[in-house]
């Protein structure tokens, strides 16, 4: 009898996992398209295909679907970055500026915006980030081969993830893909010189 009680959970554990997936994806296209001002749970609940109800069963607040949105995402670009094969650093350069000019760095900006204005997501936003920005700078640490014991060498990869976030920010209002290419170069040209 138990094998059946656990067979019959599995396929609604299923398709609540499936439904969860598709309203975190939807709130971060929604974030990243239409801002915060513009995402609603309605809005995000219309564009996942599934009730409202059934929207707030799996996130009661607001701010508990865009931050979940958020660090999902997150989670599965951090994995994605972990599964990037031994490369050179000019390639480990522009793998991590491309964290910062898709649709996941729009979303993610909207929410740091809509947290400055905010009380009650300011706190959840700034932990995610913290713990976002803490992974970030590991995964690089890893694909950079750097060893942080040598002086200046933490600093220099935390500079290359500012420098990547400014690039992404300069990348929102004009296609800066050119410029881009240029200071991934030098940079890697330079973390060669700093890491060894």
């Amino acid at each position: 009898m138990g094998g059946v009680t656990t067979a019959a959970k599995e396929p609604k554990q299923d398709r609540s996992r499936a439904t969860r997936q598709r309203l975190l994806a939807a709130a971060v296209a929604c974030l990243a398209e239409h801002g915060w001002a513009g995402s609603t749970v309605s809005v995000v609940a219309e564009r996942a295909g599934v009730s409202r109800g059934a929207a707030q069963h799996h996130f009661p607040t607001r701010e508990d679907l865009f931050t979940a949105a958020v660090e999902y995402v997150a989670e599965e670009r951090s994995q994605a970055l972990r599964a990037l094969p031994g490369q050179d650093r000019a390639a480990v350069v522009a793998a991590l500026v491309d964290l910062y000019t898709g649709p996941l760095f729009r979303a993610a900006l909207h929410l740091w915006v809509a947290a400055s204005d905010e009380e009650q997501l300011r706190p959840r936003v700034t932990e995610l980030e913290a713990r976002v920005g803490r992974e970030t700078h590991r995964i690089a640490v890893e694909l950079l081969g750097a060893d942080e014991s040598g002086p200046g060498v933490r600093e220099t990869v935390q500079g290359l993830l500012d420098m990547a976030r400014g690039l992404g920010l300069a990348n929102l209002l004009t296609d800066d893909t050119a410029r881009r290419e240029r200071v991934v170069a030098q940079w890697a040209a330079l973390l060669d010189q700093a890491l060894g």
